[in-house]
């Protein structure tokens, strides 16, 4: 049951990302731009062909073959972590990952381009989707996580070979 309704929380914030992308194409497409917070946050439309930050533009099927590869990992690690209520914050970690990698990997397929919509004019940093703030936020907290929260030889679950508990 609890993989059910991960599987649907995973389809949520997929659909959620979408969607904003989706609005992001039919508002600003045409150039147009909406100020959240003047001179700091507003919606603008920009098609960005590589990965974060443009780099690697234009090389959406090794980007796409990335993504692949990193979600194989990343079920693999979902199936591997111990049904217990110590590892609720790394179970959650993960899906939100996954819901970010599939989202942007939608547009890579469809599109061939991720549609990007955020932008932080106040320190002119790059413009971001949804789909980006569900991986950043994520490994920023996993990093918390295996700093702070887990211990070592929690992880070892995770290891080839370990037998699921």
């Amino acid at each position: 049951m609890k993989r059910i309704k991960h599987l649907l929380i995973v389809l949520a914030l997929i659909g959620f990302d979408q969607w904003t992308k989706y609005l992001a194409r039919i508002k600003f497409a045409d150039g147009d731009s909406f100020t959240i917070i003047p001179k700091v946050l507003k919606f603008v439309y920009h098609e960005n062909d590589g990965a974060v930050w443009g780099i690697m533009s234009g090389k959406i099927p090794f980007l796409a073959m990335i993504t692949v590869i990193a979600l194989l990992v990343l079920g693999y690690l979902y199936f591997k972590i111990p049904d217990n209520r110590r590892f609720i914050p790394l179970t959650y970690v993960t899906l939100f990952i996954v819901a970010g990698a599939i989202g942007n990997f939608i547009d890579r397929v469809v599109f061939g381009f991720v549609t990007d919509f955020i932008y932080f004019e106040l320190i002119d940093f790059p413009v971001f989707n949804v789909a980006d703030i569900y991986i950043t936020v994520s490994v920023f907290v996993f990093a918390i996580l295996t700093l702070f929260y887990y211990k070592e030889e929690e992880f070892d679950c995770f290891k080839p070979g370990k037998k699921d508990k």
